[in-house]
């Protein structure tokens, strides 16, 4: 009997976000293989409906009806006291059947393997996995899934090919502009941190450059930092073929018609790519896109870096496809277009374009349309503030709307989206062997001579066709049994239901299904404190940018100096003058804070320069310096935010590691008396750094080239600043990747804590310099001095530094929320 190809394993997975049960429900309805949704706490979107405990048994049951896989978003940096809790949410996670969990922790992490071994373990992009070193690095957490960062193009994405993990993408939805697990912006300016599921969305807000001290006329691009909408639909079948196993759709704050329309889009541009008749996609599903939501559909960093066409700069919010232009004012309630560049009717919504305030819009639905005339209900609206040659936009079409409503509204079938083509061996004292793909079960007994009524072709389809209930049906059958053999029906009932569960996890039987019963728990899973040496020195250590910073550390005699250099070929020149200046003061250098596939080159270079030490500020440079004899500190940006997440990276080989920016002084303290105190650093004085992002603004702004090739290079011969909606000028900087990190324009101290944080053991601390002179450095510098010696206090420090208005001190993050 012949037998068609197998289908393709594992089937690539189409991930849909689910803020509410409707957006479930709409994810179901049009063809998601799995949801991903948050729970009140611990989750990166705080502001979704989400679901709460009770609803979990009723979700998971409605899904798996229907072949679909739930997701919890457990991605947020778990705090110290908030371990107990973070491990009764697992446990009931894994009670109520749970496929899997996404998670940007790192300790949380190991407690999901060690506690919850029935839950799958997904690695969030907050966990900023950007190249194949920091994969390997992932790995050792035993994750079974991986999502990839968003920066990452088809070339990029081809280099972890031979990754032995899956790998999960997004492919559609809100784009940020910072590296997710990076962007401590509304942590900084709002003490609401993303990385705990409260982003302020300040990348969406207005803002103005400021270069060499001077406003730069940008005409109407005000909105920098707000990228436009990812969709790499039409990348689907370059996707598949790199092997990528999960396309995410952003969007657990958006509707459910938003969740309907961009599902089922990307369910049928799989579909033909499965069935290789890939095709763009078509103009009604663009439409379907633009009219659900959209700043503008872009396929993001898919193709590679185009710094002029990311971030369109003229809105930050929804605008829709665009209808036309304004060119007559034809009387109190009807205006007229250029031409209609997309179908209107009557009841559609339109909102006009005001550059100079998009806050400030004004628009409604469309009473009456006459050619390209558009009339509104009077009074609806303020004609006089319509200008000719405003742009005017499609916002809302109810009669879309009402049609996607439908398609989740009432039941939704059981949808057969998997077909089971099954070859089928044995003989007489063999086992019978039935095969899927990659997926073999076996009977339990061999084989036997029939009497009466052998197994045939149409006796083992008819047991193997009871798919009923399930995701699957029968597909083509190669049975190659030899002689007449005979075997129990409930044996071959038994098969089936096996080799559905192992085709309902797309692998073989997971090995936590057999494993021995599980005896870890929390306590035992937490780093000894041990006895702390309250005689040990105070150290404090500088990070240096510039030769003036590295002048003045040497002349107060700091003992440590981090170089954070853009130019890093000048590290080795660096090294060989601070060695020959100072026998005493240890040269250190920070990698650059990502790392990609293919810029290892940035550590070799590092490597060469001979640095007493790294600061690692990635999970590459982690994999890359484990090996090389190199003394290693771990920088913030590793989110060490409790002592499991510390103790992973200890034993990984990092001598020291910085305490997560997110922590307030309670929350420190709190790590401080669960791990050895002397495994931590905390910075005391910076300028904070919020973006940090693929997105160059000096390129796109300030050129007109698309990347580093060709965009000659304005950082070298700039100073940017940008000016947000308050006033306040925030540096710019460029590193060597060309990405750039906007940095608060007001430092903060943490001197007022010090006393504290000095009693609970800790010995090490830092201060970073960012644009200060030589003079100013030497003043921050002796400041901190002094306040170690307990020459000062901090909050003496604190007065005094905020006399100095040009270092514009605040109180940061360390304080305690009210």
């Amino acid at each position: 009997m012949s037998v068609s190809p197998s289908i393709p394993f594992p089937k690539p997975e189409l991930l849909s976000p689910a803020g509410n049960w409707d957006c479930a429900r709409a994810a179901v309805a049009n063809g998601a293989d799995a949801i991903f949704f948050g729970m009140p706490r611990f989750n990166a979107r705080l502001r979704a409906d989400n679901f709460i405990e009770e609803d979990l048994p009723e979700l998971m049951k409605f899904l798996h009806e229907h072949g679909v896989k739930g997701y919890v978003a457990f991605n947020t940096l778990i705090f110290t006291r908030e371990l107990p809790d973070a491990e009764t949410q697992l446990r009931y996670l894994e009670d109520c059947g749970v496929d899997a969990v996404i998670v940007q922790d790192l300790g949380l992490a190991r407690m999901v393997k060690a506690l919850t071994p029935k839950l799958r373990l997904h690695a969030s992009t907050q966990m900023t996995i950007t190249s194949p070193e920091g994969l390997e690095f992932a790995k050792k957490l035993n994750i079974d899934q991986a999502v990839l960062a968003r920066e990452l193009s088809l070339r990029e994405l081809e280099r972890f090919k031979a990754a032995e993990v899956p790998l999960e993408v997004f492919v559609h939805g809100a784009l940020c502009v910072a590296y997710s697990g990076q962007c401590l912006t509304s942590e900084s300016l709002g003490r609401r941190s993303a990385n705990r599921g409260e982003c302020a969305q300040a990348c969406r807000m207005p803002y103005e450059m400021i270069v060499d001290g001077e406003p730069r006329d940008l005409e109407d691009k005000r909105y920098l930092l707000s990228p436009q909408d990812l969709a790499a639909v039409d990348e689907i079948p370059q996707l598949i073929g790199l092997g990528i196993r999960s396309f995410k759709i952003e969007g657990r704050l958006k509707t459910p018609e938003y969740v309907a329309a961009v599902t089922q889009v990307y369910r049928k541009a799989i579909d033909r790519a499965l069935a290789n008749q890939p095709a763009p996609a078509s103009e009604a599903d663009r439409y379907a896109l633009e009219m659900t939501f959209s700043r503008g559909l872009y396929p993001g960093w898919m193709h590679g870096v185009n710094h002029q066409e990311l971030v369109g700069a003229y809105y930050g919010k929804k605008r829709g496809p665009y209808v036309g232009q304004v060119t007559r004012i034809l009387g109190a309630d009807t205006l007229e277009l250029d031409e209609l560049h997309i179908a209107m009717k009557p009841g559609d919504g339109v909102v006009f374009e005001n550059l100079s305030d998009t806050n400030y819009e004004q628009g409604g639905s469309v009473y009456e349309m006459r050619g390209s005339a558009l009339s509104f209900r009077h009074g609806h609206l303020r004609m006089q503030d319509v200008q000719i040659g405003m742009r005017v936009f499609k916002t809302s079409d109810p009669a879309l709307n009402r049609a996607l409503r439908q398609s989740f509204e009432g039941d939704i079938p059981i949808r057969k989206q998997r077909k089971l083509d099954l070859h089928v061996t044995g003989k007489v004292g063999e086992t019978l062997r039935v095969q899927s793909g990659r997926t073999v079960v076996a009977s339990t007994m061999p084989l036997q001579a029939a009497m009466k009524r052998p197994l045939t072709p149409g006796a083992f389809i008819e047991q193997f066709s009871r798919l009923g209930g399930t995701e699957f049906e029968l597909g083509e059958v190669q049975f190659d049994v030899e002689g007449e053999v005979m075997l129990p029906i409930s044996e071959l009932n038994r098969m089936r239901r096996d080799l559905i569960a192992a085709w309902s996890e797309d692998v073989s039987p997971s090995p936590s299904e057999t494993a021995a019963p599980v005896t870890a728990t929390l306590e035992s899973l937490m780093p000894s404190r041990g006895i702390v040496d309250d005689s040990l020195p105070l150290q404090l250590h500088a990070l240096c940018r510039t030769q003036a910073h590295i002048d003045a550390a040497l002349v107060l005699g700091v003992p440590r100096l981090y170089l954070d250099f853009e130019d890093i070929r000048l590290y080795a020149d660096l090294v060989k003058q601070i060695k020959a200046r100072s026998e005493t003061t240890q040269v250190w250098l920070a990698t650059p804070r990502i790392q990609k596939s293919g810029e290892a080159g940035f550590f070799k270079l590092i490597q060469r320069a001979e640095p007493h030490g790294v600061l690692i500020r990635n999970l590459g440079a982690m994999s890359f310096f484990q090996d090389a004899g190199i003394p290693m500190t771990g920088d913030f940006s590793l989110n060490v935010a409790n002592p499991l997440t510390a103790e992973i990276l200890k034993k990984s080989g990092l001598e020291r590691l910085t305490i997560s920016y997110d922590l307030n002084i309670e929350q420190v303290v709190d790590l401080l008396a669960a791990a050895p105190p002397g495994w931590f650093e905390l910075t005391l004085h910076q300028h904070m750094p919020m973006f940090h992002m693929e997105h160059c603004a000096f390129a796109a702004f300030l050129s007109k080239g698309t990347d580093f090739t060709n965009c000659g290079r304005p950082c070298d011969r700039h100073r940017v600043h940008l000016k947000d909606r308050v006033g306040m000028h925030h540096p710019l900087k460029a590193d060597v990747g060309c990405r750039n990190t906007l940095f608060n324009a007001v430092a903060q101290t943490g001197a007022q804590f010090f006393d504290e944080l000095r009693e609970h053991g800790l010995r090490c601390y830092r201060v970073e310099l960012l644009e200060e002179n030589a003079d100013e450095a030497m003043i921050v510098l002796r400041t901190y001095q002094e306040l170690l010696a307990g020459q000062r206090d901090g909050d003496e420090i604190w007065r005094d530094l905020r006399a100095h208005s040009q270092l514009g001190v605040t109180r940061g993050t360390l304080t305690e929320l009210a």
